[in-house]
């Protein structure tokens, strides 16, 4: 057997060294990617703080935990906001523990306790009662989020908390859009900002511009120990879930769907609907004056393209 030629042993050398570069110009990459989604994921929150005057001074705030990768992420980034915020406002993490089976309880309180949040982790058996209530293969959201809501209102009460800040996000809201356009017959969303329904408290969603792959990949960024849901994530044929999917594939044939289906949820107009409680159609009069925003009944409808660019500005993929 011949042994390695000088010229054999350099070439490994370089192989070595070219491949060190490689990965090295790859992990400067995903640092800048991360460094990006950080700047966008503040920026979004921001912007629905400051557009919905979600968050004001001696706000004392209780963020809900599930354990999911919103909840972690909303804390997450509300903290660095609160780093830099304008007025000064308090953060209290709550978590409910509703007893699944297997509901591994140590990992928010641990999770909380290192990164120095205050929180409060509320105990009640609410999965035997909605096991007892719900037959088996029925829809349990409605009743497990009564039970949720109450106890959580109870809490914030017992807390001394003004608001709620809640983890849906872009996403969300448009799967509830079309949740009660498809099956309760409503043009009916989920609200950045809302009145509780006792009247009490001011529920808010940090989240609002906020897309949920971003939500996905800085969970896997910061490595947050995501606490799976056993009592309803298991059910999957809920119709959010179905709806889900359907936003997912259009926005898969149809890139820039989710982004213009958003804006209009910002850009109402009730004249060119049939809701009479919003716009007065009974008494509409012939004014004889131009309007921009009158029916060009004759006129074939057409569309601009959405700018998908422009709303995904700053955004890469980064295979991992």
């Amino acid at each position: 057997m011949n042994a390695p030629t000088q010229n054999a042993w350099l070439e490994t050398v370089a192989d070595e060294a070219e491949d060190q570069a490689a990965q090295k110009a790859k992990a400067l990459k995903i640092e800048r990617e991360t460094h990006k989604l950080e700047k966008r994921l503040c920026r979004q929150v921001g912007q629905a703080i400051s557009e919905f005057n979600m968050i004001e001074e001696g706000d004392r705030i209780m963020v809900c935990m599930s354990g999911g990768k919103d909840s972690y992420g909303m804390l997450d980034i509300l903290l660095k906001m609160k780093a830099r915020a304008p007025v000064d406002f308090e953060l209290i993490a709550v978590n409910l523990d509703q007893k699944q089976p297997g509901f591994p309880a140590e990992i928010l309180p641990a999770y909380l306790k290192n990164m120095g949040v205050p929180f409060h982790i509320e105990t009640q058996d609410t999965y035997s009662i909605v096991k007892d209530k719900i037959p088996e293969g029925k829809t349990m959201c409605s009743l497990c989020s009564r039970l949720r809501r109450g106890i959580l209102y109870k809490v914030a009460g017992q807390l001394k908390c003004n608001k709620l800040a809640l983890g849906h996000h872009r996403d969300d809201m448009l799967q509830t859009f079309f949740l009660n356009m498809f099956f309760g017959g409503k043009l009916k969303g989920m609200p950045p900002k809302l009145l509780s329904d006792n009247g009490e408290f001011m529920v808010i969603r940090p989240l609002a511009h906020v897309a949920e792959a971003d939500l996905s990949r800085w969970a896997e960024h910061r490595q947050f120990p995501i606490i799976p849901c056993t009592l309803c994530g298991s059910q999957q044929n809920l119709q959010r879930v179905q709806i889900g999917n359907m936003i997912r594939d259009w926005q898969k044939k149809f890139p820039g769907r989710i982004e213009n289906m958003f804006s209009a949820l910002q850009n109402v107009v009730p004249s060119h609907l049939m809701d009479a409680n919003l716009h007065d159609f009974k008494n509409l009069k012939i004014t004889g004056l131009a309007n921009e925003d009158g029916d060009k009944a004759f006129d074939d409808e057409s569309f601009e393209a959405p700018n998908v660019m422009a709303s995904l500005q700053g955004v890469q993929v980064v295979k991992l």
